[in-house]
């Protein structure tokens, strides 16, 4: 080695060295980077990520928000409005979907009840967000408010001026609902049934809160007014408590809620052990920083920001619907059945959304939590019938595909399923397949009659995003035909299954090069336009969804005529203006204009359908576009600031998007067991698997320029593959990235190279 190499790598590893060292100094840990209002600016019109700051644990029953928006506005926390109307107990996955189970508390001075009179001014400055602990100064009333959750309890703590009218504003909202004040205990107990679909008759959240002190006054409310009594049940109950204060003085409150029983609630409140509002806030961080320090990172601090900030979305959704009986076993209220019954169960998620990449993230980093989460499905099957598409809390009619599919095979394909349940969620995943559910038609397959029998489901027959529907059940297909392989089902069935996977090729229209929808009698529907919005696709046009070949990009790429023209038509959606047809919505709806504004051309990534299509060269035999367009998304469309997501977030889908990319590779086809290379954003990371193993990722000359890999190698050995196997990773892998500022045009061009296509 000469004196100038020798030079380059001592200083560089000063560098390098020198940027550790300050991170450590810092003290920083990986919660301290998390923005919880990163995508909180958001309206209906523009959604640069439709996120509220959750206070929560990981995957907790119970989430907690600080609330601006009206009762009932699925925007219950804007970053552009200043008045907080009270401390929401939220179960809100989107605002699209909206909340249930929702009550609230507010400190005040005077008689203040309603949500408009007690509303206060608050300012961002004086407001301290975290995921474990939240505080705010209400201007309005010279009060502190702070907030510090567990799974299914949290602890309050409000700090008063001098009064003799210093009170708390309970409020569990309108269409119907309980309160009961227990001043013998210091105590308020409650239920409500506010909730906007997806639940049983017989829904209740049930709640208790429990006071440091005794209330000198107290009083119930109704509809917004005094009344008289201490119990009041009606379509909007609520209750006051009052205390005599000192300047300075606290009022603590413990919180619980349960969706079984008053007495379960009281059980749940035992989480809290005593413990004071520092103990668990200093749990609370605890407990985040051992999940999100499952990935450790070395890279700039912006980039450190949005990274801990994905993650910390990625690890909300599904949350915990079961709690803990008495004997210390789950047991669960059945928003299907209404029953209370054993074992686990977890919620508010659409697979839709998270099938692509939040579970195959979970599968990977927390596969334990993904255990629990198919044993939870399974349960949905049992006491439904059917396997859930979008829960919240019980079955919702939103979005399209069958994709619990991909959920479940995903998991069982990977050994993260327990084998006891393999046999009984394949015969979940076949019935779901070959039914739709009677009352709810996003469960279950919509259209399965015809697309059993024709090959897809006919744009004419009067079912919307019929096209959408048939490219995803196709890839659904594909899931079911690996587990009956696992499964050594019978071959006739293997080959239904494999059959009909390639049902995505009915649809293929040769003349555009892209998907298109058929009516009944094999005639593609006209007049066509690739640019409408909506129609026979899904919240995009025909650019969007004909990349929707998860499992078969081999067979796209062949309909395409070849890799050249595939990859021009890849290149067509970046060169492409943002154009488009909105006449099926009759307006601009939010997606749309979030595609128009990020000056991609038609690129779409602020909705899911598309945000897999960059890596898509990987197949063709150009990988350095992909690593330039990944690298460039993650630049633009990612910040860990108010409004930076670049459409909805999605109950951590667009979030595990960055998290994979930003590492260097992404799970494009959930159930093959391959994740497909792009270019990574960090410096260092360390992935700690549970199994004790470690994948550790360095990057050489990783300059903000430098977008392409120059060369990858894996346990010290070259690597010329554009993917990476799970099983290997697993085992513990150390991978090289060298970057430079030009395309390597020779590395992963090879056949050989490209990652699984059914028809390879």
């Amino acid at each position: 080695m000469n004196m100038i190499n020798k030079l380059k790598r001592f200083f560089g590893g000063l560098l390098v060295c020198s940027n550790v060292a300050v991170l450590s100094a810092s003290g920083l840990s990986p919660v301290d980077y998390v923005n919880p209002l990163m995508g909180s600016l958001s309206t209906f019109e523009l959604s640069t990520g439709n996120t509220y700051p959750a206070i929560a644990m990981p995957w907790g029953m119970n989430f907690w928000v600080p609330q601006t928006g009206k009762m009932g506005d699925g925007w219950a926390y804007r970053y552009d409005q200043y008045r907080i109307r009270g401390f929401k107990q939220t179960h809100q996955p989107s605002p699209w979907i909206n909340d249930y189970g929702q009550f609230s508390l507010m400190p005040v001075i005077g008689n203040r009840i309603n949500e408009d009179e007690r509303a206060s001014w608050f300012s961002h400055k004086a407001e301290t967000v975290t995921p474990y602990y939240y505080s705010v100064y209400l201007a309005d009333y010279d009060i502190t408010t702070e907030l510090v959750p567990t799974e299914r309890a949290a602890c309050f703590r409000f700090t008063f001026p001098e009064s003799d009218s210093a009170r708390i504003v309970i409020d569990a909202f309108d269409k119907g609902s309980y309160i009961r004040i227990v001043p013998e205990e210091n105590k308020v107990i409650g239920y409500t049934t506010k909730n906007s679909g997806g639940v049983p008759g017989n829904f209740k959240n049930y709640f208790v809160i429990q006071f440091d002190k005794k209330p000198h006054f107290s009083s119930v409310w109704k509809n917004g007014k005094p009344a008289a009594g201490m119990e009041m049940a009606a379509d909007h109950a609520g209750a006051v408590v009052g205390f005599l204060t000192k300047r300075g003085e606290t009022v603590n409150a413990v919180v619980a809620s349960s969706f079984i029983s008053f007495e379960q609630a009281e059980r749940n409140l035992k989480e809290l052990n005593g413990r004071s509002l520092e103990q668990l806030k200093s749990d609370g961080r605890k407990q985040w920083n051992d999940i999100l320090g499952r990935i450790d990172i070395e890279a700039s601090e912006e980039q450190m920001r949005t990274f801990y900030s994905c993650l910390y979305r990625s690890v909300l959704f599904p949350r915990m619907f079961y709690e803990i009986d008495a004997k210390g076993r789950p047991v669960h209220y059945s928003p299907y059945n209404g029953q209370v019954l054993p074992g686990y169960l977890y919620t508010d998620t659409g697979f839709w959304d998270t099938f692509r990449c939040l579970f195959p993230l979970l599968n990977l980093v927390y596969p334990s939590v993904n255990a629990r989460i198919q044993e939870g499905l399974l349960n949905v099957y049992k006491e439904s019938g059917f396997m859930p598409e979008w829960a919240s809390p019980g079955h919702r009619d939103c979005m399209v595909g069958n994709n619990s599919a991909s959920v479940i095979s995903d998991a069982i394909l990977k050994g993260v399923t327990p084998k006891a349940l393999w046999a009984d969620l394949y015969e979940a995943m076949v019935k779901t397949a070959n039914s739709v559910h009677p009352e709810c038609p996003a469960t279950g397959r919509l259209g399965y009659e015809y697309y059993n029998k024709l090959g897809y489901v006919p744009y004419n027959v009067g079912i919307k995003e019929n096209a959408a529907r048939t490219l995803e059940y196709a890839y659904d297909d594909w899931c079911i035909w690996q587990v009956a392989k696992l499964l050594n089902r019978p071959q006739e069935e293997q080959d239904l299954y494999r059959s009909r996977s390639e049902n995505y090729k009915n649809l293929f229209d040769a003349t555009h090069k892209l998907m298109r929808g058929k009516n009944a009698d094999g005639s593609f529907q006209s007049p066509f336009n690739p640019f409408k919005w909506g129609d026979a696709f899904t919240e995009g046009n025909s650019w969007h969804y004909s990349w929707s070949v998860f499992h078969d990009v081999e067979g796209l790429i062949g309909l395409m005529n070849g890799p050249k023209v595939f990859t021009g038509m890849l290149d067509s959606v970046f060169s492409l203006p943002p154009v488009f047809d909105d006449s099926y919505y009759g307006f601009v709806i939010h997606e749309i204009r979030e595609m128009q504004i990020m000056n991609m051309g038609n690129y779409a990534h602020g909705n899911q359908p598309i945000q897999h299509m960059i890596y898509l060269y990987d197949y063709a035999g150009e990988p350095w576009k992909t690593q330039y367009w990944v690298r460039e998304t993650m630049n633009r469309m990612y910040k860990p600031i108010p409004d930076g997501y670049c459409g909805d977030e999605d109950n951590g889908q667009t979030s595990a998007w960055y998290v994979f990319s930003a590492l260097g590779f992404y799970p494009v086809c959930p159930g093959s067991g391959q994740y497909v290379v792009g270019a990574p954003l960090v410096q260092r990371a360390t992935i700690t698997l549970e199994n004790g193993k470690k994948i550790d990722i360095e990057t050489s000359d990783n300059a903000a320029d430098n977008y392409y890999i120059q060369r990858l190698i894996v346990n010290g050995k070259n690597y010329e593959h554009n993917y990476f196997l799970h099983s290997d990773l697993i085992k513990g892998r150390k991978l090289r990235f060298d970057m430079g500022s030009k395309p390597n045009k020779t590395r992963g061009t090879r056949g050989s190279d490209f990652p699984y296509s059914m028809s390879r």
